[in-house]
């Protein structure tokens, strides 16, 4: 409270830069408008120490030349059907080999592989990289997804180009991030045991687009490998190791443990789980970690090859156990503050004091997003009211009936939206003071589309009361409140009336729930589902009693899926195969029997139901049709 008077304290704010619309009295302030204008006054603004407590990850090391060396993360990206996977699976079954029998009985996402396993070790630097990090991940979502939440996991790009096929539109957005993103790369030309491909039309579309391979006098190493017959896997490897020692990738293995959340799901007997890359630190089975709005204490953690570890030093991708809930991939991992392992409950405290944070913070930002959107509406609200007291002040100095300027006007409003055939959800709006009441009314009338909207039929200060439920009775209107109460007596008879009554204390929950059911208004989506087809083979006609014509009989071959009794069939004609029937299978039979369906690759007579003009060579197509809500 700053106690001072509403014109005082607009009159400083004035002074402090602030423009009309943000000193009008109801305008909502940011929280940091709120504390410049709090000391203003000579005041201090109140800080909620424990309601801004976060995990940070610490500052890096002033000097990390000091700091071991840690595995390059490298991800393999390229243009569709250029070989990205073939030479992943080589080099994915090459880790496989270097390791204990058993192979890979689980895709984590990420994968090790040894240099030693590829290259000879007398060409290993001492002290230098020993093991590379493979992302096994879309290799745009590596750098779009990741990087859109501030990551940066991988160190060096492996652009695959096919030998036979040159330089390619996805070719080109690749080496966009890579220019973006300051990451390495290292050209791999595929599939280079094709018998005639041009080596040289390569590199000159590579030229092209700036990219001047090493071996031409450039930048840029390349190597000649086949992911299908893993030659030059070996050279690929070693190539990634020098240019890794370049770059000094350097993680210390000591202190908090970080990382990034590479993907995650629900595993059946693990429960929630997460493959993570270790970027920082080293954790340990036990450890209490944070990502987003979630945390872990991790219960187990497994390698690339599926083999239980206790511990995951910088470059070690892992998948881990123990979340309450399932964090988002590129998701920040961080230990807590008192982060070690048997520190009793301080960590996980750390943990959930941040978690809580965030998630208030998330709502915080939703709600301000609300408010600029609701002081926005105000503004141009405010400005429609003054056009209209200026017109009618117009009217009434040239002696006009403005009573009857306003009719007018409503009833040309009511035309235009019964031409546009609009829906409407009729809303009564109750909140605890008028200044929310026009704040929840701004926020929730713009929602809808040309199809769908909202209009707000009443509104009041207060409790819903006996009169909303009338009212919204009458009107077929739902009743909406805001920081109010419904009492029970209410609620009671709104439920015997099946009147939708909805109170919520946090607004964008209320415009969520209003746009729910403003796209609930919308006509459905229908699917159309095929169950089986049939081709019809032969046509006859069988006598059948009472009737003169007969009954028309396809004899049809199952060619997919199933046909049945019952359903909904639709008759197609010609290689356009157009549609020239639609109705129900009034019967099926194999032979004499009647059956209830027919599968792929048996025969059987069909009768449809109001059809007789049935052809050799129709097809007949079960459907199933499925609806589908639209969405805002």
């Amino acid at each position: 409270m700053v106690d001072v008077r509403l014109g005082v304290l607009q009159a400083r704010m004035r002074r402090m830069g602030m423009g009309e619309e943000e000193c009008h009295s109801d305008n909502y302030l940011m929280s940091e408008d709120a504390s410049l204008v709090v000391m203003e006054f000579g005041m201090n603004p109140i800080v909620d120490e424990e309601r801004s407590f976060d995990i940070y990850p610490d500052p890096p090391e002033a000097d990390s030349s000091a700091l071991p060396l840690r595995p390059p993360v490298v991800t393999i990206m390229g243009h569709v059907d250029h070989g990205k996977t073939t030479l992943l699976d080589s080099l994915r079954h090459t880790s496989v080999a270097s390791g204990e029998a058993g192979g890979i009985t689980q895709h984590i996402g990420a994968f090790s592989v040894p240099l030693a396993s590829l290259v000879n070790s007398e060409s290993l630097s001492e002290g230098g990289v020993k093991s590379i990090t493979f992302l096994d991940t879309p290799g745009h979502a590596a750098f779009t997804g990741m990087r859109a939440r501030g990551a940066s996991v991988t160190d060096i790009v492996v652009l695959v180009v096919a030998a036979d096929d040159g330089v390619m539109p996805q070719t080109k957005e690749v080496l966009e991030l890579v220019k973006k993103s300051g990451v390495g790369l290292v050209v791999a030309i595929n599939k280079c045991d094709k018998p005639g491909v041009d080596f040289e039309r390569v590199k000159g579309a590579l030229g092209a687009e700036q990219i001047h391979l090493e071996k031409d006098g450039g930048d840029v190493p390349s190597v000649k490998v086949s992911g299908l017959k893993g030659q030059g896997l070996d050279t690929l490897v070693e190539t990634l190791g020098v240019l890794a020692e370049v770059r000094d990738l350097r993680a210390s293995v000591e202190g908090r443990g970080e990382g990034w959340v590479l993907e995650s799901r629900v595993e059946r007997g693990r429960g929630n789980s997460a493959t993570i890359l270790v970027t920082r630190g080293t954790l340990h089975v036990g450890s209490v970690i944070i990502a987003g709005t979630t945390w872990c204490k991790i219960r187990q953690m497994l390698d690339d090859k599926n083999k239980p570890i206790k511990s995951a030093p910088p470059g070690t991708p892992v998948n881990i156990t123990g979340w309450k809930d399932l964090p988002l991939a590129g998701d920040k991992i961080l230990q807590p503050y008192d982060y070690g392992v048997g520190k009793g409950n301080k960590g996980e405290d750390e943990v959930k004091r941040a978690v809580a944070n965030r998630i208030r913070d998330k709502e915080r930002k939703a709600l301000m997003n609300d408010v600029e959107v609701i002081n926005e509406k105000r503004r141009i609200e405010r400005e429609r009211q003054v056009e209209e007291e200026a017109r009618h002040e117009a009217i009434k100095a040239e002696g006009g009936d403005v009573s009857a300027a306003i009719r007018s006007e409503e009833r040309r409003l009511k035309r235009e939206e019964e031409e546009r055939g609009k829906k409407e959800l009729r809303l009564i709006v109750r909140a605890d003071v008028s200044g929310t009441v026009e704040a929840v009314v701004g926020a929730l009338e713009g929602i809808g589309n040309n199809e769908v909207g909202v209009k707000i039929i009443h509104t009041d200060v207060g409790d819903v009361s006996d009169s909303d439920i009338a009212m919204a009775e009458a009107s077929d209107a739902t009743i909406i409140g805001f920081s109010v109460k419904a009492p029970r007596s209410i609620e009671t008879l709104a439920s015997s009336k099946n009147i939708p009554l909805h109170t919520e204390s946090v607004i964008y929950r209320l415009i969520e729930l209003v746009r729910t059911k403003v796209a609930g208004l919308l006509p459905p989506i229908v699917e159309t589902r095929v169950n089986g087809e049939a081709t019809v083979l032969q046509v006859f006609t069988i006598a059948v009693k009472g009737q003169k014509e007969g009954q028309v009989v396809a004899g049809c071959r199952v060619g997919n899926g199933v046909v049945g009794e019952g359903d909904v069939v639709r008759v197609l004609r010609g290689e356009g195969r157009e549609v020239i029937f639609e109705g129900p299978l009034e019967s099926l039979r194999h032979l004499k029997k009647e059956i209830n369906e027919a599968r792929k690759g048996s025969e059987c007579g069909m009768v449809v139901d109001g059809f007789k003009d049935v052809k050799e060579g129709d097809q007949i197509v079960s459907i199933t049709k499925v609806e589908k809500a639209q969405q805002l």
